[in-house]
């Protein structure tokens, strides 16, 4: 392939489409260390701060989404999307991209439709098994559509799709032979289960109302409890630490410890989540969050439950069901052997590997053509 490849890529709002992004931009550096790398962007989202603290430079549309309410932001919405769709003829046309990648949200849909309108090559990456407003909009012009799920052919065109799987951290790919190091890194005993509780980065208030609802009972079970609240509960969760057996973390810094630690997984249900969890291969409750557009998470879920990968209790049966769940997984080792199993066969731990080679048969393609 020919040097000084340059590469856009766009995707942003939400951790599970920056951290694809910045892993598929990863690879391609590493295969070809002189790429020009582009990052396009909302402004004011986590993306202006995620990307360029991974090394990258990022520019900002001004774009957001359409609220299901009546609100200024929607009234804005047309001048916006016609002042991102100038800002992104204009970034186009001085960086020349070989290809364009979107990994979702709002930013990604005036970028690549630009790009579309200029038979420059794009890829999609979505996610979730039930994809977002953006990259629905955008599929007839794109290329390739990378995704995790089957069955995407209901929103896809069919010979677009390639299943790759999501993107995850490398150190996730081998955590077997770290449960000493994990148990001494947060201080747990070797003698007791470990349940693994995870919110995302900014937290989950369900869950956290419901951990320490259920504080007694992990008491009596005789669990050590890994509790990652997420940023905006800490302060109101952080007293708990005083419990026997109990630890809050704001954020886990190294996930991969945590995840050898833990003998049970608690979490939400987004699409990175997920991935990981199919890789981590731990007996997993998922508890969808129910307040995501499309009610994406719990569809998340149930593609792993229809395959007895995991078991999934939704916010409105957690006061009746929680505990019986948790009661049998703690005791049937059958059932924790037969649950790791399965969610271990869903794994595709090679999904940055196989999206970038799709990108690099396009650009082959077009060197060829040209």
């Amino acid at each position: 392939m020919s040097k000084g490849l340059k590469v856009i890529l766009s995707g942003g709002g939400t951790g599970g489409h920056i951290y694809p992004a910045i892993a598929i931009a990863n690879e391609i550096r590493n295969r070809y260390p002189d790429t020009s790398v582009l990052f396009v962007g909302a402004k004011d989202r986590m993306e202006m701060q995620k990307i360029p603290q991974a090394g990258y430079e990022i520019v900002g549309l001004w774009i957001s989404g359409i609220q299901r309410r009546l609100t200024l932001s929607n009234l804005l919405f047309p001048i916006k999307l016609i002042s991102s769709l100038w800002k992104s003829k204009r970034i186009i046309k001085k960086f020349n991209p070989d290809i364009v990648i979107g990994t979702g949200g709002f930013a990604s849909g005036p970028l690549l439709k630009m790009s579309n309108s200029r038979k420059i090559p794009t890829v999609l990456q979505e996610q979730n098994s039930f994809p977002g407003i953006t990259n629905k909009w955008l599929s007839k012009g794109a290329n390739k559509i990378c995704v995790a799920y089957d069955d995407m052919e209901r929103f896809f065109p069919k010979e677009k799709i390639i299943k790759t799987g999501n993107p995850v951290r490398q150190d996730l790919l081998q955590i077997e032979g770290k449960r000493e190091e994990a148990i001494k890194k947060y201080d747990l005993s070797n003698d007791k289960k470990t349940i693994l509780v995870l919110g995302g980065s900014l937290g989950a208030r369900r869950i956290n109302q419901l951990i320490e609802k259920e504080l007694d009972f992990f008491g009596e079970k005789e669990v050590q409890v890994l509790w990652q609240c997420g940023k905006l509960y800490y302060s109101e969760y952080k007293t708990y630490n005083d419990h026997k057996d109990v630890q809050v973390h704001q954020f886990l810094d190294t996930m991969d410890l945590a995840y050898a630690a833990a003998d049970i997984i608690i979490s939400r249900a987004g699409a990175s989540s997920v991935s990981e969890l199919c890789i981590v291969a731990k007996p997993t409750v998922f508890i969808p969050s129910p307040n995501v557009a499309e009610d994406h998470q719990t569809k998340n879920a149930q593609a792993i439950v229809d395959q007895n990968g995991a078991i999934m209790l939704k916010e409105s049966e957690l006061d009746v069901n929680f505990e019986s769940e948790i009661s049998e997984l703690l005791t049937s080792k059958d059932k924790q052997i037969k649950l790791s199993k399965a969610i271990k066969v869903l794994a595709l731990p090679k999904a940055t590997s196989s999206i970038v080679d799709e990108i690099e048969k396009l650009i082959e393609d077009k060197i060829t053509r040209n």
